[in-house]
């Protein structure tokens, strides 16, 4: 991972990020309390193929039950707050204020979205991305009960399937991830899959909703 004292981010807009990402560059926090933002560009890059996700047969079984009512971009700002409260997996949180401006003028720019997990019209988790032409770079997913993160991917993964996208950057590799056939590529490899995905200008997120079983089509499609 790149990052040093000379990658601390003084001034940040919108813009800017979005220039950052198109490099493969990214933006974090120490923590939370930290009101400070260092430029992050790993050696080594998490990413999820789209023509090679895994989903594990309890989970399709779940994913096609429709046990969920799944939305995008209905409470952004509630899925950013969701996925800076600490949890088990995660006590601590590197979304601080700073970065939640930023990705909320994203988010009113288009440029940034959340797939949402609700289950009796309550908010029980989801995960939130950037979305940069044929690239989504997903940013933090969180879950109040049980496989909600893990069923945002798969209709996540789903609609961008369907929408046209060529990369999901995962950032860093995870044993949460790795299940859904994550895989770690170099930098160079990472920078030739992002420029091809910016080169896909007909991407688009559908919005709409979309049953479980469509979803698990797009993703693997036979």
């Amino acid at each position: 991972m790149t990052t040093s004292p000379d990658n601390i981010v003084l001034e940040i807009t919108p813009e800017v990020l979005l220039k950052a990402y198109a490099c493969g560059i990214f933006p974090m926090a120490e923590s939370a309390e930290d009101p400070g933002l260092y430029w992050i560009e790993p050696e080594r890059r998490g990413v999820l193929p789209l023509d090679a996700f895994h989903v594990p047969r309890r989970l399709a079984r779940l994913v096609r039950q429709d046990r969920f009512d799944i939305r995008v971009d209905t409470a952004f700002a509630d899925v950013l707050d969701g996925c800076a409260m600490p949890a088990p997996d995660r006590q601590r949180t590197w979304i601080n204020h700073r970065i939640r401006q930023l990705y909320l003028n994203l988010a009113e720019l288009g440029h940034a979205h959340s797939v949402e997990v609700w289950l009796d019209d309550e908010l029980v988790g989801g995960l939130y991305g950037v979305r940069l032409n044929g690239a989504f770079f997903g940013e933090s997913m969180f879950s109040r009960v049980r496989d909600a993160s893990k069923v945002a991917l798969v209709h996540l993964v789903g609609r961008l399937r369907l929408g046209g996208f060529a990369l999901l950057d995962a950032q860093f590799i995870t044993d949460h991830l790795s299940q859904f056939g994550a895989v770690e590529i170099s930098r160079r490899q990472y920078q030739a899959q992002l420029e091809t995905a910016l080169g896909v200008n007909s991407a688009t997120l559908p919005s709409g909703q979309i049953d479980g079983e469509t979803i698990l089509s797009a993703v693997n499609p036979r």
